[in-house]
């Protein structure tokens, strides 16, 4: 029966690789519109190929090394399962990509003839990036455990997916940032033409951001998460075999395969009506996703772990996802009082636009973080320390929907570019910016869950730890293990500062490059000579390959010297500091980031481009790049990366 169960988790996950292929064949079928259209989405589509070929290179250099010390220093399975975590992190990251490149133009040419068929578009564009991540991800697992019999013989696999994802969405963040900041604060601030106006150098390695970024990063951010929790959770089973037997193992795998089928049928329920507000299309299908992992998971958990307490875990972990993603919304759609302060403030200058936006990102942290709270102190009641990891379980149902939300929003983003530098008319125009505000909405909702899932299950895999260090307390009266708290805390700091500088550091190269393309040839502004947009990506592509190697660096030198030098409790302490400090900047950055993206977009809904206003917003929106698609994201995969670390070099540290 239980090798049945795995085969039968093992086909889901090539089942889901193929319905995403379908989907992606079916985008590709879509018109591509104008030839003048084409041109754009080639140069979009070319940069960010050339882009991911030098970073997947940079990858595949640290991820061979560390392979080979991974394979002297423990074992070959350790090895070999990190290398194959590097590589279906970086392919689920490059799949997601591609078929976003092709998405844009496709969805530009349908906003032309109507906005459901533009969503249409673009989410299934998304939604072949989130089967394939969970089909990618469940393969993988699946396969593994059934060739080597012990979860913690696979943990390899999940800090080589944390490793890539670390470094793909930190360098993503870095380049788009860097190229959106440079073409804002020139183009709209010094020169007073629109985001996307094709006389801006920047604005094609601006275009080829959001998909390196937000698509190929988060793509591995997410691939990594699921990765990282079952692993964690079945090592937690391993511990409740006298309990639950082999299903205490392999139930993350089968609750895998619910999520995948879940997302397939919510998937048939995003659609709208001319005039009507985009999100409820996207909303409609995430409910649905929910609420059909909601019934499966009655039978699952009845035929597994046989306890009605632990279905209504799951339903805590599910329920806990859309109370996240609602207040996440809230903080972010420029419906809502947060964006409409931050709007408001713009009118006396940009240092009220700061003030406002940054009390806005503090405040936004507090509400998720009651969620998580509650969410793990309910589970723990009814299930215990194993009622935690089916709580991550229930969380991690909607992935699939959650991603395709997230790739939806760079998807209209380059859309909207497209149709700006095409020069479409402006019902199309109107309609692709409808989508580019919900698109970041969606961007800063698949944040702020992949946030919580990333809280709920440090507890999961911190208890993990615990199990492989032999430890049963921490003892925070040692002043070693206070110390080793207290530096696990600043790490998130620390390596935001890095992060942040990072983007600064590369966006005043851009600004510079920008500015002297215009002094140099003022035919750009008459529209009579055409801008230098290579060298601009290169600019970018160079920038952040150089400067995403010192935190990525840090970030794994930064644990392991803890557990050898103060050992493991210190260690255990340094989880906690980290994971604590990580989440609520992650969250206030995250959030805050969106928050101010999207004041700026309802100025300039109003149309009220060109304004002191406007110009106010711009400086806020700039702040706001680098914490929501730079160090924000990274962030949540450095705290998975660090208990993932910690399993492994746990024996290192006794």
């Amino acid at each position: 029966m239980v090798n049945e169960l795995l085969y039968f988790a093992l086909g889901s996950g090539v089942f889901s690789i193929l319905v995403a292929l379908l989907i992606a064949w079916w985008v590709n079928k879509q018109d591509k519109g104008t030839d003048k259209m084409n041109e754009i989405a080639d140069y979009i589509r070319t940069g960010a190929y050339a882009f991911l070929r030098r970073q997947y290179k940079t990858i595949a250099i640290i991820g061979v090394v560390v392979a080979v010390l991974l394979g002297i220093f423990f074992s070959w399975q350790t090895g070999f399962s990190f290398i194959l975590g590097v590589a279906a992190s970086l392919f689920a990251g490059f799949l997601g990509m591609d078929v976003a490149t092709r998405a844009n133009i496709r969805t530009a040419n349908a906003a032309r003839t109507g906005i459901n068929r533009a969503i249409r578009v673009s989410f299934r564009g998304g939604l072949v990036m989130g089967l394939a991540v969970m089909g990618l991800s469940l393969i993988g697992v699946t396969s593994l455990y059934m060739l080597f019999g012990d979860p913690q013989m696979i943990t390899g696999f999940a800090f080589g997916a944390s490793l890539a994802a670390l470094f793909a969405q930190l360098g993503g963040g870095i380049y788009t940032k860097a190229a959106d900041i440079g073409a804002d604060l020139v183009g709209k601030i010094e020169k007073g033409i629109p985001e996307d106006d094709a006389r801006n150098p920047a604005v094609i390695a601006d275009l080829v951001g959001d998909n390196v970024g937000d698509c190929a990063g988060r793509g591995a951010d997410l691939f990594e998460s699921i990765t990282a929790e079952n692993i964690g959770a079945m090592i937690l089973g391993v511990a409740f075999m006298p309990v639950f037997g082999i299903y205490g193992i392999i139930f993350p795998l089968l609750a895998r395969t619910v999520g995948i089928y879940a997302t397939m049928i919510g998937s048939f329920f995003v659609s709208t009506k001319e005039g009507n507000n985009p999100m409820r299309a996207l909303w409609k299908g995430l409910a649905v996703t929910a609420v059909v992992a909601g019934i499966a998971f009655y039978p699952l958990v009845m035929n597994t772990l046989g306890s009605i307490n632990y279905y209504y875990i799951s339903l805590i972990g599910i329920v806990s996802s859309l109370l996240i993603a609602i207040i996440t919304e809230y903080y972010t759609s420029k419906h809502y009082r947060p964006v409409r302060n931050i709007s408001r403030s713009s009118h006396t200058g940009a240092a009220t636009n700061i003030i406002t936006g940054f009390a806005i990102a503090l405040e936004a942290a507090a509400l998720p973080v009651v969620v998580i709270c509650v969410a793990l102190l309910a589970s723990f009641t009814l299930g215990g320390l194993y009622g935690t990891a089916v709580a991550t379980m229930g969380m991690l149902a909607t992935t699939g929907m959650i991603l395709a939300m997230d790739v939806f929003g760079p998807i209209t983003d380059n859309a909207g570019g497209i149709a700006e530098m095409s020069k479409l008319d402006k019902k199309t125009r109107y309609r692709t910016d409808s989508l580019d505000s919900v698109g970041n909405t969606t961007k800063a909702l698949t944040k702020g869950y992949a946030m919580g899932v990333a809280a709920l299950s440090a507890f999961l895999l911190f208890s993990a730890y615990f199990k492989v260090a032999g430890l049963t307390s921490i003892d925070v009266a040692k002043p070693v293990v206070f110390v080793g708290a207290f530096l696990g805390a600043l790490l998130p700091f620390l390596f935001s500062s890095f992060a942040i500088r990072a983007v600064g550091k590369a966006a005043q190269d851009m600004i510079n490059e920008v500015r002297r393309q215009f002094k140099a040839t003022p035919g750009i502004m008459k529209g009579t000579a055409k801008p230098d947009y290579a060298k601009c990506v290169d600019i970018s592509v160079k920038a952040s390959l150089r400067q995403m190697i010192l935190p990525g660096m840090l970030v794994i030198i930064a644990p392991i010297a803890v557990g050898i030098l103060l050992r493991a409790e210190a260690a255990g302490a340094f989880l906690i500091g980290a994971t604590i400090s990580g989440i609520l900047l992650a969250m206030m950055m995250n959030t805050g980031g969106g928050a101010w993206d999207n004041a700026k977009k309802r100025i300039e809904s109003e149309g009220r481009h060109g304004t002191d206003a406007h110009k106010a917003s711009v400086v806020g929106d700039t702040l706001g790049d680098p914490f929501k698609d730079t160090a924000g994201p990274s962030l949540h995969v450095l705290i998975k990366l660090l208990s993932t670390l910690a399993l492994i070099f746990a024996t290192l540290f006794i």
